[in-house]
């Protein structure tokens, strides 16, 4: 009996110790999926807030009084900060922790956004795109965030919820953007309150729970810094053997790291340009560069085409970019029917972005008009579905944040190269952007009828030499 009640006693003070751990786990998941819902109204407000402004821009810069080649020069601004900035926002992220520069980032996108709601003339137009150019990396923080909070199996649901609530976001902004440009002085109300939203986004990210989380860094930021730290180094000035002290080992890797991976990101890009990647890279290239075509100067065609004021125009945008959301869940049953054949989705995908295209550019009627964009919008969140699944594929899965990292920069070089082209043609006929975009899209349609899809595997090998 005395046996039973000391086992008991045992068992009791087992239960208690277990507990303790138990409701302290439980606590850090609760925490964790708190900080993520905050994320995620994040990128929510985020896409929101710019999804309000950005179709305006086109008009915007109109009423200034330049003339389309001049516009074309000025809206490329944000596409080149972009591409040179992202790979130092990205390093500067890793050494400061996610939370400062997540914070950084936000207020200076607001201080952007209310410059371009005071722009009354070029040059503060330009001088507003600059901080945007420069800092607007919100959701690119945000998803390095939720990866480093994450397990490997949780982050693809985890980022594809954030991609949902971010679309959402770009769904209705263009229709409060639409309304409040009735106003009187309406682009510049809708800048201003896009600053204000930003404004709100750094206090919840200020007030999100982050010490609830996961995160293994004093910062907040990820644990890349204290693994090295924690991890033996060799160097020319130390014997094999002897351990340097914590602090300059932290010290030699905030100095060092924004180098190290800006160079070795320099010349993964350039392993993978030369490398049997290049038709696809080309590829999103001109498709990317056909379809900012069609929506450099959609605002302003339309109205000068047909008459249509921007609220309408922007009640349109927000049902294509809805449906784009919705074509999401086409593309399994699309790739099941193709036999898991991503080139092939990608080539007919791409042959009908192109005739829609030129069904849009010679649309008589604003019935055809919203039928050719329905179609798009399944045709090109397809398409760069499969461009990625594509690039992943050649890439092989160790090189898979780099493959990533150079799709982005080419979607950066065609947010340059398309207000520069479309300024251009767009002095010819309202109709000029997305006739090239036809041209463009064409190329690249030749481009993969000739290439041949058995060369796909040959940039994983060029990757793992590397």
């Amino acid at each position: 009996m005395a046996l039973g009640l000391r086992g008991r006693r045992a068992s009791g003070k087992g239960l208690a110790s277990e507990t303790p751990a138990t409701s302290t786990a439980a606590s850090g998941a609760a925490g964790s999926r708190r900080f993520r819902l905050c994320l995620y109204l994040v990128g929510f407000l985020d896409l929101f807030a710019v999804s309000m402004v950005v179709p305006l821009l086109s008009l915007h810069v109109k009423s200034l009084g330049v003339s389309p080649v001049v516009a074309g020069v000025v809206g490329s601004t944000y596409g080149a900060l972009q591409l040179f900035s992202s790979t130092f926002v990205g390093c500067w992220s890793d050494v400061v922790g996610r939370r400062s520069s997540l914070l950084v980032c936000i207020l200076l996108s607001a201080l952007g956004y209310l410059l371009l709601g005071v722009s009354t003339n070029v040059f503060l137009f330009t001088l507003a795109r600059v901080p945007v150019g420069v800092f607007k990396h919100t959701l690119s923080i945000s998803r390095a965030l939720l990866s480093d909070l994450v397990t490997e199996k949780e982050r693809p649901l985890v980022l594809g919820q954030f991609n949902t609530a971010s679309g959402v976001g770009f769904i209705l902004g263009p229709m409060v953007g639409g309304y409040l440009t009735e106003l009187d002085g309406g682009f510049y109300v809708t800048a201003l309150i896009c600053s204000s939203v930003f404004l709100l986004n750094a206090g919840l990210v200020w007030l999100s729970p982050w010490k609830e989380t996961n995160l293994n860094s004093a910062g907040n930021g990820w644990s890349w810094t204290q693994e090295r730290a924690a991890a033996p180094r060799k160097s020319e000035g130390t014997p094999q053997g002897a351990a340097t002290t914590p602090k300059v080992r932290r010290t030699e890797t905030k100095v060092q790291r924004p180098w190290v991976e800006v160079t070795s990101a320099l010349k993964d890009m350039k392993s993978l340009i030369f490398s049997a990647l290049w038709d696809i890279f080309l590829v999103r290239l001109l498709m990317g560069v056909a379809v900012m075509l069609y929506y450099s100067n959609f605002v302003l065609a339309l109205e000068e085409r047909f008459g249509v004021r921007p609220k309408t125009t922007g009640y349109l945008i927000s049902y294509t970019s809805a449906l784009g959301t919705l074509a999401g869940f086409a593309v399994g049953p699309i790739l099941q029917l193709y036999k898991h054949d991503s080139y092939m989705v990608l080539l007919h995908s791409s042959v009908l972005t192109c005739l829609l295209l030129l069904l849009y550019s010679v649309a008589s009627t604003m019935g055809v008009v919203v039928f050719s964009s329905t179609l798009l919008s399944f045709s090109t969140s397809i398409g760069r579905t499969c461009t990625t699944d594509l690039q992943l594929s050649a890439g092989g899965a160790q090189a898979s944040g780099t493959v990533i990292g150079v799709g982005q920069s080419v979607t950066a070089v065609s947010r340059i190269i398309a207000p520069l082209l479309s300024g251009v043609v767009q002095e010819i006929s309202p109709c000029g952007p997305p006739s090239l975009g036809v041209a463009l899209a064409l190329v690249a349609i030749l481009i993969m009828s000739l290439s041949k899809p058995d060369s796909r595997g040959h940039g994983s090998k060029v990757l793992k030499r590397e």
